[in-house]
């Protein structure tokens, strides 16, 4: 009985230890399971925390800038400015929707036109360091009607295609039905069918042009597979947590999307065109733009290699202190001093993002009624580094 009542212990002794084991089996399990989704969102490093005292001083040259450059709050929009991650100053004026009088908030999506070019870029960028594509690879691998055999993805990203702008051919007859909605895909076909010639040889000059961002999506969509509207959600939006930014679907969108205005709040109607994207067609919100801006410039998310190949300028024919990089405005002045940006405008809506890295400056500018003062928020970086914007003397620091 006593060596039965010992089996009977070592039994249970045993059961014991394989219950633990899986118990801290299952620990583990869990554990692995919490760091690997960890990866699957970016993880900025926070940068040091800016004093109070030097935020207001900031804040109170910002504020006297805004009220000077949009007096009576005539930017009807969503404006920010961050250093260090940190909002300095951020104001949201106007209606979002002049018909059904809402507010605009800090959650608004607005379109921000051209600024969307930076987003296909990084993208494209993202695919490059996945080892999907090359900088160099020729588009006629990628896309199989694409007509230019000279044409790479870098200059598709720098604006050296030559191609021409589908707005201006697609007006001509006999090109495109004007009451029909044009598509990325029909401007390839239109390209490949109807004998649109290049406007100059391929990489001989610059020439901004909003078909090369067109392609641009159209390669993301058949490297990855999925839509541009989803593959922009799955590399950029998702991992950035910008749940307020969304790429405009037209048959989706087109009658709950934050409309559009002339300077006088008068409606600006959608047209054929308005279903291009990679060019234009996201919308989203200083909040978001600054999480984007954020994440691209963070190592976790872009490789630091491809992003400072971004902030090189490709177009040197003729000096000046404007260039264009990968996806982004520069102006490099003789000094050594640079400066990164990049403007939208579409129909009514008119955007600034501005980024200065060696700051960690960030200042966006967006609207939805018409106007060009959106674009002087830049001067604001006079404020924070050796920038040759003119600000008033009792706007900026002493």
């Amino acid at each position: 009985m006593i060596f039965i009542k010992k089996a009977n212990i070592l039994q249970i002794l045993m059961l014991l230890l394989v219950l633990s084991g899986c118990k801290e089996k299952n620990k583990l399990d869990s554990t692995t399971t919490e760091k690997t989704n960890d990866k699957a969102s970016v993880l900025i490093k926070p940068s040091p925390k800016l004093s109070e005292s030097y935020i207001a001083s900031k804040k109170k040259s910002i504020l006297h800038f805004y009220n000077k450059n949009w007096p009576h709050e005539s930017l009807n929009g969503g404006f920010l400015v961050a250093q260090n991650g940190q909002i300095i100053f951020e104001k949201y004026n106007g209606l979002a929707n002049y018909k059904t009088k809402s507010e605009m908030t800090s959650t608004t999506p607005l379109h921000i036109a051209s600024v969307s070019k930076v987003f296909t870029a990084t993208a494209i960028l993202k695919l490059i360091s996945a080892g999907k594509i090359t900088l160099d690879q020729k588009v006629t691998t990628i896309l199989k009607e694409f007509p230019y055999p000279d044409v790479t993805i870098k200059t598709l990203l720098s604006h050296r295609t030559g191609m021409r702008n589908y707005a201006y051919f697609t007006e001509k007859k006999g090109i495109w039905d004007r009451h029909k909605i044009l598509t990325n895909q029909d401007i390839l076909t239109i390209m490949a069918t109807k004998g649109i010639d290049l406007e100059f040889k391929t990489d001989t000059r610059f020439s901004y042009c909003n078909t090369n961002y067109a392609m641009l999506a159209l390669v993301i969509e058949k490297i990855t597979g999925l839509s541009y509207i989803d593959a922009m959600q799955e590399i950029i939006f998702k991992p950035l947590d910008m749940k307020n930014t969304y790429v405009f679907d037209y048959e989706k969108d087109k009658l709950t999307a934050t409309p559009s205005y002339k300077g006088n709040f008068s409606l600006i109607n959608m047209d054929y065109l308005d279903a291009v994207y990679g060019d234009k067609n996201i919308y989203s919100t200083p909040r978001d733009l600054l999480k984007f801006d954020n994440g691209r410039n963070s190592a976790s998310f872009l490789d630091p290699k491809l992003l400072k190949l971004a902030y090189i300028g490709y177009s040197n024919e003729h000096k000046g202190t404007k260039n264009y990089g990968l996806g982004m405005r520069m102006i490099n002045w003789p000094t050594g001093q640079n400066f990164y940006f990049h403007n939208g405008w579409w129909h009514g809506n008119t955007s600034s993002y501005v980024t200065l890295p060696e700051e960690k400056v960030t200042i966006i500018a967006l609207s939805n009624k018409f106007n060009r003062s959106t674009y002087k928020a830049r001067n604001l970086a006079a404020l924070f580094g050796d920038y040759p914007f003119k600000l008033d003397d009792d706007g900026k620091e002493e």
